[in-house]
Formats: C-alpha cells, sequence, structure tokens
C-alpha cells in the first residue's frame, strides 16, 4: 500500500484498501457489498432494478455470483491457478465449468498479458455465454503442457436478481442539478475505479457541511448497463441537470484530463476546462468511446456532462491488469483530484447569469454611485473593465463564466464586479 501523503489523502487511500478485495461485477453481492462499507460514511440510497427490466434499448441481467474456480493438476489435485489468489483470475461472468482437460483444450480459454510477465489481465464476459481464466505469463509457463491433463472448474451461476446502483442525493435551495456519476464494477482495480468511488464518497462528505444553490446527486452504478438503467429509471430528473461530471481514473500520479461533454461548450465544459488548464492539464472534445459520458451524452438525452480523469483509459499499461493495485494510487493524488473538483463545485455554486434591471442602454454610472464605489474600495481600471463587460453581457444569454472567458479576466474578478453591480441594483441574476 502506498504510504504517500498526509492527512485526509491517506483517508481516501485507506478506503480504498478496504474496498479493494470486494468482488465486483455489473451485478452481485460484490457491488451491494461495496455501497455497505460507503453507507458508513455518507447516506447512500441503494436502487435494485429486477432481472428483466427493460431499460432504454437494453435489459437488465441476471445477477451472476461465483463461489470458487481454479485449475488443477489432474493427478496431483494441486490448485495452480486459484480466485482466491485475485479476483482477476476468473474472466467476470464466466459460465459454470466442471471439466477435465488436456493442455490443448484448456489453452484457448487463458487470457494473459503479452510483454509483462507478472501482469494478471482483466477480462468481462458480460451479456455472453463465455468462460475464461486471467493469469500472468509465468503462471501460465508454469501451468503449461501437464500430461495428467487438468481440472477446470468455475463454481458460478446465474439468477433472476437485480442490478443495484446507489444514489447520495443532497438537496439544495434549488431543484436545478449537479450530478456527478462514477462506475463501481472492477473488481480490485485501484485507480480504474476505487479512485472515483473514493473521491466521490468524499466530496458527498464535504457537500453536506455546505449550503448549496444546486441540489447535487452523486451516483455509482456499473459501467454502461448500470448508467443506462440510472436515465431510464431517472428520466424526468434529466431535464434538471445542469451540470454533470463522470469521475474516472482520479488517483494515479498524471496531470488532469478533462473530455468535454457532447455539447463541448456547456458550462461544466468551461469551468471544468479552465480549472483542468491552469492546473497543467490538457482538454479534449467529446469522443462516443470511453466511459459512461457517451451514455448521458447520447441521442435523446445529450446532458451537459463531461469526463474527469487524469491519465485516460489505455494510456497507461496498468491500465485492466493486476498492476493498477494500490501501489498504483496515491494518497496525495487522491487529495488533489477531491480539491480540484471542490473547486468544480465552488464555481458552480457561484456561477450565474446576470439580467440588467434596466431595459435598455448602458446606465449611468455616476447616478449610482459606481464611481464613488470604484473609489471607496480602491478598485482598478481591470475591476471597472469587468464592471463594464458585465453589464454589457447581462441580456440573460451569458453566464459568469462565459462573461470571463470573452473578457479575458479572471472569473473570481467578473464576480466581485456582479456582485456590486447587484448591491447598486443594476443587475439581477438567475442560475444557468
Amino acid at each position: 500500500m502506498s504510504d504517500d501523503g498526509p492527512g485526509l489523502g491517506r483517508q481516501m487511500h485507506e478506503l480504498a484498501a478496504r474496498l479493494y478485495p470486494i468482488h465486483r461485477a455489473i451485478t452481485g453481492e460484490g457491488v451491494r457489498q461495496t455501497f455497505a462499507e460507503l453507507s458508513k460514511l455518507v447516506p447512500l440510497q441503494v436502487r435494485e432494478v429486477p432481472t428483466g427490466t427493460d431499460v432504454l434499448d437494453w435489459q437488465v441481467p441476471e445477477e451472476w455470483s461465483v463461489q470458487d474456480a481454479y485449475i488443477a493438476d489432474a493427478a496431483t489435485g494441486e490448485r495452480i491457478i486459484d480466485i482466491s489468489d485475485s479476483n482477476l483470475h476468473v474472466v467476470n461472468c464466466s459460465v459454470p465449468v466442471d471439466a477435465q482437460m488436456s493442455w490443448e483444450e484448456l489453452e484457448p480459454y487463458l487470457w494473459t498479458v503479452p510483454g509483462f510477465p507478472e501482469r494478471i489481465p482483466y477480462r468481462t464476459g458480460y451479456f455472453r455465454d463465455v468462460w475464461g481464466f486471467c493469469l500472468s505469463e509465468h503462471q501460465k509457463d508454469r501451468l503449461a503442457a501437464r500430461e495428467a491433463g487438468y481440472r477446470v472448474v468455475i463454481d458460478s451461476k446465474f439468477f433472476a436478481g437485480s442490478l443495484s446502483y446507489g444514489e447520495v442525493i443532497i438537496p439544495g435551495a434549488s431543484d436545478r442539478t449537479v450530478m456527478i456519476y462514477t462506475h463501481c464494477c472492477h473488481p480490485s482495480l485501484a485507480n480504474d475505479n476505487l479512485s472515483g468511488i473514493v473521491v466521490a464518497t468524499y466530496l458527498a462528505m464535504a457537500l453536506q457541511k455546505q449550503r448549496l444553490r444546486h441540489s447535487y446527486h452523486i451516483v455509482m452504478a456499473p459501467a454502461t448497463i448500470g448508467a443506462i438503467s440510472w436515465l431510464s429509471c431517472n428520466e424526468e430528473l434529466c431535464s434538471r441537470i445542469d451540470y454533470g461530471l463522470v469521475l474516472a481514473l482520479v488517483g494515479d500520479a498524471g496531470p488532469f484530463t478533462y473530455k468535454r461533454s457532447r455539447r463541448e461548450t456547456s458550462a461544466i465544459d468551461r469551468i471544468a476546462g479552465a480549472l483542468v488548464s491552469s492546473a497543467g492539464g490538457s482538454v479534449r472534445s467529446f469522443s462516443p468511446l470511453g466511459y459512461d459520458e457517451r451514455q448521458f451524452c447520447s441521442p435523446g438525452f445529450n446532458l451537459p456532462m463531461g469526463c474527469l480523469m487524469r491519465t485516460p483509459p489505455g494510456e497507461f499499461d496498468q491500465y485492466h491488469t493486476s498492476a493498477d493495485n494500490l501501489d498504483y494510487i496515491h494518497a496525495d493524488s487522491l487529495e488533489e483530484s477531491l480539491n480540484l473538483l471542490r473547486k468544480i463545485v465552488e464555481r458552480v455554486e457561484s456561477n450565474v447569469v446576470p439580467i440588467s434591471l434596466r431595459q435598455k442602454g448602458e446606465p449611468r454610472l455616476g447616478e449610482y454611485g459606481l464611481y464613488r464605489a470604484y473609489g471607496e474600495a480602491e478598485h482598478d481600471a481591470e475591476f471597472h473593465l469587468a464592471v463594464m463587460w458585465v453589464l454589457n453581457q447581462a441580456d440573460g444569454g451569458s453566464d459568469l463564466h462565459s462573461i470571463a472567458d470573452r473578457a479575458g479576466l479572471s472569473f473570481e474578478l467578473i464576480c466581485k464586479a456582479t456582485d456590486l453591480l447587484r448591491k447598486h441594483g443594476l443587475v439581477g441574476c438567475t442560475t444557468d
């Protein structure tokens, strides 16, 4: 376990360590065990969507559980590959198997990570009748070509149950909503996506202590089918979502990456993009590949939801392997990700749309004590410029962040200018 990073980051890493051994899949007890652990920290509400429920163009699958899985030497009974050693050893959602096999029969069902002899891959068999074992290349060499053959067992079952997703709902002064979403279905992968689960949980803990203008829905669900199920069950809420972020891969040491929503220029794209850039990170255009931002940005929804990451999926060689372990994520990285997310929330909470209270034209500033206010507050020419920009854009069509972008001024300065204009009765504000 990594020991870097003080205080809060250390606590976050310790939560990841508690969740790491739990065997998660898109359905089943592993997800519920994870939610039970998180419920000790936040008021997580668990929703169950029954097997067979139509969710958009999909159906909720059967639950899957695995009691035991191994490959043993047929002569000695020695277990060479055993799920008790790693959750990753069995292809997630493998069908049951109990057979004697030769090497030639078994070898097509074995998966490794070429070029990394000690790593075990993560593979799934969702929505297919398949099975398999994942192992390191060194383990495969040790397993290979035993004369007596192999006893191959996957003691799994599929049954009518439900898909589970969790929500922390934090009401604000308005029902206008900010959604934070993270996937929760990967077994024993630390960055993908225990990091997202941990950061979302600690954000919920922080938000519960604040007075908020928006309501917040923090959702944890299995990838793809979980997001689709949430959308199907919450279509009415979608019209109230003004800002949204998918969290993933936020525990490694790489720089931040923000992937824009399908809209490309929504308020969350401006806010998150600006803060990621100022933190030395990069901003990418929307693509229909990636995490569940593609579901929230799909036709019929097209929500303003981007994706906040550090190193993107597939761009670090630990991705979807046993090397994405607790040593790969860092306490200081988790805390830094939380702090950036809290800055995004601060800007979301401050972001309003100014509306001039004078129907036409530029108001006569001296008449309203503005010039005197400049002098009393020792404001400079840049602040005067900010005031003029807010007055000029206060027609109900621009939020403060877009005004700051257009003016080339800081968001904080535009906020101060808006506050002064509100104080002197020249603008009112509405949420974006």
